[in-house]
């Protein structure tokens, strides 16, 4: 993401912030389900954004920075989820067209997957997200997660073997009329 201004000064923090909002908070939502807690993410993730600043807006890739910084956020609230006393659910994100046309019925798909997909275990789900919703390659997802990319193979693996089984459970008990 990249912001030009008037002069050929690099963005300030507030610029950016605003103008990577929209992409943090999307990415934010799919991982945590819910608008509450992707709010919460989204703006722990700017807060240490802010707290670093120098570094962010030296990186490569400011929004690969913020997207590392929010799944590491993420995943490390994941981890007492046993503990977790309450689940927040919101309708899931509007899901616009498929780029370049499609099947006009794939937004239906996705909406009948993405319950399961808000099942699978933190990494599994993240790497998800980062593969199908935001588009990211193997190599990217690796670097977010700070992982290898057979770690990212595998994970990719069990999550779509186990949407796999779940979405032929639920159209077995379809079927049936459970």
């Amino acid at each position: 993401m990249m912001i030009h201004t008037s002069s050929a000064q690099a963005p300030t923090f507030e610029e950016y912030a605003g103008s990577a909002w929209p992409s943090l908070y999307r990415y934010a939502y799919l991982l945590a389900g819910n608008h509450a807690d992707a709010e919460d993410l989204a703006q722990q993730t700017l807060l240490k954004a802010y707290g670093a600043w120098s570094r962010v807006e030296l990186a490569d890739s400011p929004m690969a920075y913020l997207r590392k910084t929010l799944t590491n956020t993420y995943l490390s609230q994941r981890r007492p989820q046993k503990r977790r006393l309450e689940v927040l659910t919101d309708a899931p994100p509007a899901v616009g067209p498929p780029p370049g046309g499609g099947p006009e019925d794939l937004a239906e798909n996705r909406l009948v997957v993405w319950p399961h997909v808000t099942s699978l275990p933190p990494r599994q789900r993240a790497v998800v997200v980062l593969r199908y919703y935001e588009q990211l390659s193997e190599q990217e997802i690796a670097d977010v997660l700070g992982c290898s990319r057979g770690t990212v193979k595998s994970s990719a693996h069990h999550a779509l073997k186990a949407l796999r089984a779940a979405l032929d459970s639920a159209t077995d008990d379809h079927g049936r009329g459970v």
